[in-house]
Formats: C-alpha cells, structure tokens, sequence
C-alpha cells in the first residue's frame, strides 16, 4: 500500500506513546489519520498538529466506537489503515499473602475482566467494525483493501509475576492474528501484530529513574529503552509491504526476561 493523502487511518490509543508516534509517521506521509482515545484535552492537540481529526472513544463500548468511525469517515473516508495502540495493564499476584496482616487474597476478577475487556475484546471490537468497513472500498493497484496492525507484547510470550491478566490479554491478541489475516486474506485485508518489549511510553515515564536505568540495562542491545517512533517504523512497514500478512513480530533488543 502506498501512503499519501488517498489513504486514510484509524490509530486507536492516539494522543500519546507508540499510539501518538505511528498517527505522527503517517501523517507524514500524508495519511488522513483520525485518533481513538479517552484523553480529549491531548487528542485534541495532537489531531491539531497533524491535521487530523480526534474522536473520543472508550473501546469497550460499542456505541463509542460506532460513533468514532462515524465521525473519522465523515471526516476522511473509510479507513484503509487501522493500527490498535489503545490498552492498559496492571500488576496483580493471582493469590497473595498481605505482607503486614498475612491476609490471603485472590486476584480480583473484575480487575483481570476490565484488563481482557480493554486489551482484547477492544482490539477485536475494533478490527472487526473496521475490516467490515474496508470490505466496501475497490482494491488498490496491490489488491490491498486495507491493513490491521495490533499491538500486543513480549508479555505474551514472556509473562512476569503479576502480569497474568496483561500476559492473557495480549497474548489472545497475539493467538487471533492468523485466524482474522485468514478471515481477510479473500478480501485483500492484511493482518499483523508487533510485540513491543520496554518502551518509553507515558505509562512508563512515571516510574523512577533508576527502574528505567535497571530495565533499559536488561535489554541485550541497544542497552535502552524503545522508541516510540521504532514501533511507528515497523507499524508502516507492516503496512506498507505487501507480502507481511498473518506475522507476530516482537520488538524488544532480543529480551528475555527471567522471573522476576
């Protein structure tokens, strides 16, 4: 597929991290891009300085996102490119002793509902209204109709101690990529997946300097923390060779990660 001002993109998680340097790339290139996400006040501005167009979407809600691709397309038009940055993750044992009562606890399941909620059924509430979408635009020169790219995480592969709800939830992300790039593959929608290991993203940037220094250290090479625009480079390549379809790609400095 090629980029210009033809094309238009949805990037769910848009106003900030790997979510707000993949709307940048594109935009760029000249991709009418519009921004799912829950922070207006950040959206609004980086829709601004891209000259795209911000939509507030909460992605476990199906009349959020209906009313998100409405406003894109009115906007831009289908969409032929939608890249799922949006997600969240927490960090819970999945039974525990309280350190200072000796009190017994379980994961609470609500807590590991709203992690698969947003992660998973989010990403496929996504691809699924937005492949249906792109089944109504001509093929391009390449057959392309459209490209999916998701986000999941070394996570997936490579879990640490209370990440059992974010290690379950991006690794279904990672399990439906096949199956969805198979469901697409007659319509000339690809599918693909990008697994990042420690980036420098908002969610990241609160932690103190020396866990940042400790874990950019952990990395094998480079000995530092991901770039938001190395997600953003991969993400248009994906998107932009056509021969990458159905692939779980991680993008992490070759980590693997001990128990921890």
């Amino acid at each position: 597929m090629k980029l210009d001002s033809s094309i238009a993109a949805v990037v769910t998680g848009g106003a900030s991290g790997l979510g707000e340097a993949t709307a940048r790339a594109l935009a760029a290139q000249g991709v009418k891009v519009a921004l799912f996400d829950l922070n207006e006040a950040k959206g609004e501005q980086v829709a601004a300085e891209i000259g795209g167009v911000f939509c507030k979407v909460n992605v476990t809600s199906d009349a959020d996102v209906d009313a998100g691709f409405a406003k894109a397309r009115a906007a831009h038009g289908q969409e032929r490119i939608l890249v799922n940055c949006a997600g969240t993750g927490n960090a819970i044992k999945t039974a525990s002793r309280d350190k200072a009562t000796g009190e017994v606890k379980h994961f609470p399941l609500d807590s590991f509902n709203m992690i698969i909620q947003i992660n998973l059924v989010g990403t496929f509430r996504c691809i699924a209204k937005s492949a249906a979408g792109m089944l109504t635009l001509p093929p391009l020169e390449d057959g392309d109709r459209g490209a999916i790219v998701n986000t999941a995480s070394v996570a997936a592969e490579d879990g640490q101690m209370g990440q059992a709800a974010y290690s379950a939830s991006k690794g279904g992300v990672v399990g439906m990529t096949l199956p969805i790039a198979r469901d697409l593959m007659g319509e000339g929608i690809r599918v693909n997946t990008i697994l990042p290991g420690i980036f420098d993203t908002p969610l990241l940037q609160g932690a103190p300097e020396n866990v940042k220094a400790a874990l950019a250290a952990s990395v094998p090479f480079p000995k530092r923390l991901g770039n938001p625009a190395e997600y953003a480079q991969l993400a248009l390549t994906m998107i932009t060779c056509g021969y990458f379809n159905g692939e779980d790609v991680r993008l992490d400095g070759a980590i693997r990660m001990a128990p921890r």
